[in-house]
């Protein structure tokens, strides 16, 4: 008799149970992540997804996606819900219109620091040198940077060709007069024929100078100091004349960081204030996300198996992003 009437007990309280996870799930709702197609962004969709899901009772799921299409498809018909990682720059007017309408919001940066360009050069040329770590000091020992192809020039990594990126150095190359100090510009003909020259430079502790950026595995690996061009940031000449393919007369200028934020539809914010609330307060710095990137890499892992490992393994960064409540729900279905 007592065992029908436990038996009898539990069903009864089934539904309520039941009632109440379906209640946290129905708040939230159904809610979809674009996946972008590169290893920062991914790894940051899987980490909403499983926190959402399992701390926030979300039904959520990824879908392919990419900074113009998805950006377009959130102003346009309000979905995906969340884009984790958008590098907001190249779609900031449609954007920021989007938000005006009441269409969109920005929950926050996904990098805290922004996207990082610069010029670079290895970290223990600067610990022989510290000049190193400015261009004047570049360019009068532009001697150390050997050509592979003209001894009697110095080498200069640029952007490969067909990059945005590839106006920008080549502009500051001819604002800052790199030529007159005796620099050429080596194309390296893709990304990994750039990353592949940081690397053998960096293991033959070789000198290297060039153009790099982060977040990547790159910047993870090897210790690289970016080159101070003792101008500051003016963004308004970068704008308007350095990123500009007929800019005739570039002047110097840091490159500013790039704005990197999470965007979401105005009807997820509503629906799942919670939820959004974490989308605010989730960010990685650089510093940290190169050094994910680089494990990814080391471990070719997809944006999945690293979720897990950032989850397992850098629980005092993620655990500041959420209650402790939400914590604990995260940890019990790891």
């Amino acid at each position: 008799m007592k065992k029908a009437l436990t038996t009898t007990a539990l069903l009864a309280a089934l539904p309520l149970a039941m009632g109440s996870t379906l209640a946290q799930a129905n708040e939230c709702g159904k809610v979809t992540i674009a996946d972008m197609n590169w290893s920062s962004a991914s790894l940051i969709a899987n980490v909403d997804r499983f926190i959402l899901e399992h701390g926030f009772g979300c039904d959520a799921s990824l879908v392919p996606g990419d900074t113009m299409p998805t950006g377009t498809s959130m102003i346009e018909k309000a979905e995906p819900d969340i884009a984790p990682e958008m590098w907001s720059n190249s779609l900031k007017e449609a954007l920021d219109k989007g938000v005006e309408e009441g269409r969109l919001r920005y929950a926050g940066k996904s990098l805290s620091d922004g996207g990082e360009e610069g010029f670079w050069v290895p970290s223990y040329m600067v610990e022989k040198d510290p000049s190193l770590a400015t261009i004047e000091g570049i360019k009068q020992n532009a001697k150390l940077f050997e050509h592979p192809e003209d001894p009697d020039m110095s080498a200069f990594y640029s952007c490969p060709a067909g990059w945005n990126c590839q106006i920008s150095a080549g502009n500051l190359f001819r604002a800052m007069k790199l030529d007159e100090a005796g620099f050429d510009i080596i194309d390296p003909g893709s990304g990994a024929g750039l990353s592949g020259a940081i690397a053998k430079a960096y293991e033959r502790k070789e000198p290297w100078f060039g153009y790099y950026w982060a977040p990547t595995s790159v910047l993870g690996k090897y210790d690289m100091v970016k080159v101070d061009f003792g101008s500051g940031v003016d963004k308004d000449a970068y704008v308007n004349c350095v990123t500009n393919a007929d800019c005739t007369d570039p002047v110097v200028t840091m490159y500013p960081p790039s704005l990197v934020q999470t965007v979401t539809t105005e009807g997820f914010a509503q629906r799942a204030p919670e939820a959004y609330d974490y989308l605010t307060k989730r960010a990685f710095t650089n510093n940290q996300m190169n050094g994910l990137l680089a494990w990814m890499e080391d471990n070719q892992a997809d944006g999945e198996y690293a979720m897990e490992h950032f989850l397992l393994e850098y629980e005092d960064i993620w655990t500041a992003w959420v209650s402790e409540d939400v914590v604990n729900k995260v940890k019990d279905a790891l």
